[in-house]
C-alpha cells in the first residue's frame, strides 16, 4: 500500500544499531537506559541524549541513510522529514554543513524526500528567526516547510504569528505541533497563525466546533498513536480519539513521530489502526491516500514514486 510519512523527526528515528555505528563505545544496555522514560518530560530528555550523539554532519547523514532504508522497506514512497534545526544551532553546530550532508543523502534516497526545519518553541520566537531564514534560503534545495515543536505550553503558538507570516511569505509550507500536551485552544491557535497541518492535534476531539473548523479548512491531523501512548498523552490506546476524529470527518494522516524512541514503525501504526480501532481495509487505504494528498510537495513531484 503506497504511503507517505509526513510527521517524522530524524533525530527520533535513530535506532540503537545506528547509534552504535555512530559511537562503537556504546552498548545496547546503555542505550536502553538513556532512552527509557515514563512521561513526556522524560521523553524529551531521551530525545536530547540521542541528539547529543549526532556530533558531525556525517553522523546526521548516516542517520538519514538508515532511515530511508527503513522507510523503503515499509512501502513508503515519499517522506517529509523534520530536522530539529533549532537544536542543531543550540548545540553550536554548523547548520549549513549538517544540511549539506543531509541533502546529499536526499539525492541518493530511493524515493522523493523533502525536509521540514523545526524551531524549538520554548526557546522563543527570536531563536526561530535563524531557522526560518535558513529554511527560506534552502527552499529550492530540498527544504519544503517550517514548523515548531517542543513544549507547546511554554511556547504558545500565538507567540510565533510573526515567524509563521515570515515563513509563509518566503514560500515555506507550515506545520505546527499542537493539541498534544495542551488542550484544543492550542490547536485553534495553530490554525490562527496559519498552520496547514497539525502535528498530533488529538485534543481537537474534545471540541466539536474545532473539529468542524478543521474540516472546513481541510487541515489534517498528523496522528501518531504509539507516540501518544508512550509519552502518556493518552492513558491507553482505548482512550485514544483516533476513531472519533476519523468518524467525525477530520482528515487524518498516520505517522510515527520518533519511531526509534517509541518502538514503532509506519507499518505498525497502520496495524494498530486495524487491530485496535477497527479500521477496515478501505479505511486504511483512505489513510494512505491522505498521506499523499496532504503532502506539501505538489502531487506531480511524487510521480517518481
Amino acid at each position: 500500500m503506497p504511503k507517505a510519512e509526513l510527521h517524522l523527526h530524524l533525530e527520533g528515528s535513530v535506532q540503537a544499531a545506528t547509534l552504535i555505528e555512530l559511537d562503537p563505545s556504546l552498548d545496547p544496555d546503555q542505550i536502553a537506559a538513556h532512552t527509557a522514560y515514563t512521561d513526556f518530560a522524560g521523553f524529551l530528555k531521551a530525545y536530547v541524549w540521542v541528539n547529543r550523539l549526532l556530533r558531525s554532519p556525517e553522523h546526521y547523514a548516516l542517520a538519514a541513510r538508515r532511515l530511508f532504508e527503513s522507510l523503503q522497506a515499509q512501502g513508503v514512497v515519499y517522506a517529509e522529514v523534520t530536522l530539529s534545526a533549532g537544536v542543531v544551532l543550540w548545540k553550536g553546530q554548523d547548520l549549513e554543513a549538517v544540511y549539506n550532508a543531509l541533502y546529499r543523502e536526499t539525492l541518493r534516497a530511493p524515493f522523493p524526500v523533502h525536509w521540514i526545519l523545526d524551531a524549538v518553541r520554548q526557546f522563543g520566537p527570536e531563536a526561530a528567526v535563524p531557522v526560518v531564514e535558513f529554511a527560506a534560503a534552502h527552499r529550492g534545495r530540498g527544504v519544503i516547510g517550517f514548523g515548531i515543536g517542543g513544549d507547546e505550553v511554554r511556547g504558545p503558538a500565538r507567540d510565533f504569528a510573526g515567524i509563521f507570516d515570515r515563513a509563509r511569505k518566503a514560500g515555506l509550507r507550515l506545520t505546527c505541533h499542537a493539541g498534544e500536551t495542551d488542550g484544543p485552544e492550542s490547536v485553534a491557535a495553530a490554525l490562527d497563525i496559519g498552520a496547514e497541518r497539525i502535528g498530533h492535534g488529538i485534543a481537537a476531539a474534545t471540541d466539536p466546533a474545532l473539529s468542524r473548523r478543521l474540516r472546513e479548512l481541510d487541515v489534517p491531523l498528523e496522528v501518531c498513536l504509539s507516540s501518544n501512548l508512550r509519552t502518556g498523552v493518552v492513558p491507553s490506546l482505548d482512550a485514544h480519539p483516533l476513531r472519533r476524529l476519523f468518524d467525525s470527518g477530520v482528515a487524518i494522516v498516520l505517522n510515527t513521530d520518533d519511531p526509534a524512541l517509541f518502538d514503532c514503525s509506519l507499518e505498525s501504526e497502520y496495524a494498530l489502526a486495524a487491530s485496535r480501532f477497527g479500521f477496515a481495509e478501505s479505511e486504511l487505504r483512505h489513510l494512505a491516500e491522505n498521506s499523499l494528498r496532504y503532502a506539501f510537495a505538489p502531487r506531480g513531484a511524487l510521480s517518481s514514486s
